[in-house]
């Protein structure tokens, strides 16, 4: 008789195996970049333990706000109207507090006709991972340039781009974002610790992911083809990510110098230098690396700034404890006697 193989399903620390974490089958281009930042997605949530019925998707319209669909197929989600995501999230994240909100947005979605949405979002410092999935055009409406491509990038048909771009993380951190990063969807592991780390911190956490289109913006000419921005990314940093729950002795110290930063939640997102030391407490200093990889015609990818002591939009509003979408009527309704008060008040 032949022995059975029995199937071992890994469990994370809250005994979820991966599968509670994943979505349907994809439906984009072969070889799209947007379903590798899914796939990472589905990694960090699980990695980083959060109960999936615990995180909130939200998306706009685009390529990118397709893939929620791909992803988490266990947690809440809210396909928004074109650019109006994060008005959306801001509603959301006030009347419940405490889930996890990822956001997923396009180039044109973000840089475009929500840009103004991303504006006050990111100045209310709303408590939310803000994933944008950038690849320089539009690709549900056969590849214009968007309002992220750079100048001299060329797509498979017509002419070079000459307008300026607009850069969302520049954009970011001149606004006083309190997590701001950029990575590329070829760099798994990058892209992985940036996520862990920004689905732990306390604030909007800005990551702009440079996705290429393989259908319409990945020939050679293009700044934004896998090949370009493979040979031609300049990372400030290695980046780690140590859960709380992890000790830090089982962690291998990497072999240059580091720095570690310790998150909301009590885990740490360690920093090891790779070519200048970058200082990611400083907002001078993450725009000088965004002008000087411009100049350069380089991607620059890691975490440029972070801020942990800036209070998220509920703290600032000083939220009860409780949501409110959990509220019981002994919160919600005030008894007669505190009624009284209320009206003796404006009586007095």
């Amino acid at each position: 008789m032949s022995e059975k193989r029995v199937r071992t399903v890994k469990l994370n620390v809250i005994n979820e195996p991966k599968d509670s974490y994943t979505g349907g089958k994809s439906s984009l281009c072969p070889g799209c970049g947007h379903d590798q930042i899914s796939n990472v997605i589905i990694s960090a949530a699980w990695d980083n333990a959060i109960q999936p019925h615990r995180i909130a998707k939200m998306s706009g319209i685009g390529c990118s706000s397709k893939t929620p669909a791909y992803y988490l197929g266990q947690s809440h989600g809210f396909n928004t109207v074109h650019g109006r995501m994060p008005s959306v999230t801001t509603g959301a994240n006030v009347v419940n507090k405490d889930l996890t909100y990822i956001g997923v947005s396009g180039d044109g979605d973000s840089a475009s006709i929500g840009i103004g949405q991303l504006i006050h979002a990111i100045r209310r410092n709303l408590d939310m991972v803000y994933i944008v999935e950038n690849n320089g055009v539009y690709g549900l409406t056969k590849g214009q340039y968007s309002a992220t491509a750079d100048v001299g990038s060329k797509k498979k048909k017509g002419p070079v781009n000459e307008t300026q771009p607009i850069d969302l993380c520049a954009m970011a951190i001149n606004l006083g974002c309190s997590f701001v990063a950029r990575s590329f969807s070829g760099s798994k592991k990058q892209l992985t610790a940036l996520l862990k780390a920004a689905m732990s911190h306390k604030g909007f956490a800005l990551i702009d992911v440079i996705s290429p289109c393989v259908t319409f913006n990945n020939n050679d000419e293009s700044l934004r083809s896998y090949g370009y921005v493979k040979d031609n990314q300049a990372e400030l940093h290695s980046v780690g990510y140590i859960p709380h729950f992890s000790p830090l002795e089982q962690v291998e110290v990497p072999a240059g110098s580091y720095r570690d930063v310790t998150l909301h939640d009590g885990s740490t997102m360690r920093l090891e230098t790779i070519s200048e030391d970058h200082d990611i407490g400083d907002a001078v200093a993450a725009l000088s690396a965004l002008h000087k990889a411009d100049a350069n015609k380089k991607h620059v990818t890691g975490i440029l700034y972070f801020d942990g002591e800036k209070p998220a939009l509920d703290v600032d509003l000083d939220l009860h404890e409780t949501p409110l979408v959990e509220m019981g009527q002994d919160l919600l309704r005030p008894s007669p006697e505190q009624l009284e008060e209320v009206i003796a008040s404006f009586r007095g």
